[in-house]
């Protein structure tokens, strides 16, 4: 039996992880979160797969070719998520499970960081959790997944 597929995706400026704000940010890089996501995703029995773009046609792209091959996403749309009504309607499109992530909380931050387009087309939202956040997202996409297929 094959492995569901998830998607980790990561906007823009997340390549700059564990340099760019680490006192709102933390000190791990992006490698870093994926590699905790990948062990916990392996734990769950889930095949993650990352990919990360500053550019919002190539994260539309990207969920596009997830519709027919992958069971999930977990997606941290960096600042997109306050404005990219175009990730919005992609997301729109996915059949599967959406979790929007961030590192921080975006609510308790400047107020234009406060509205999320994401949010709707999400199943859920998790924030300020750090690092941490990731292994969560991985346990709430994997008993998304996993209730879909019972």
């Amino acid at each position: 039996m094959n492995e569901p597929i998830i998607l980790l995706l990561s906007g823009p400026n997340l390549n700059l992880l564990g340099e760019r704000e680490p006192e709102t940010y933390g000190k791990e890089t992006l490698e870093e979160h994926f590699q905790m996501a990948l062990k916990s995703a392996t734990e769950m029995g889930l095949h993650l797969e990352h990919f990360q773009s500053n550019h919002e046609g190539e994260l539309i792209d990207a969920i596009h070719a997830a519709r027919e091959r992958c069971s999930g996403i977990i997606i941290n749309p960096g600042a997109f998520t306050h404005y990219a009504w175009a990730i919005h309607d992609a997301l729109a499109t996915f059949e599967g499970p959406v979790i929007e992530l961030h590192i921080s909380n975006p609510a308790s931050r400047e107020p234009w960081r406060h509205t999320s387009v994401v949010a709707p087309v999400s199943s859920g939202t998790i924030a300020g959790f750090g690092a941490l956040g990731y292994e969560i997202a991985i346990n709430a996409i994997a008993g998304m997944v996993k209730n879909e297929k019972s």
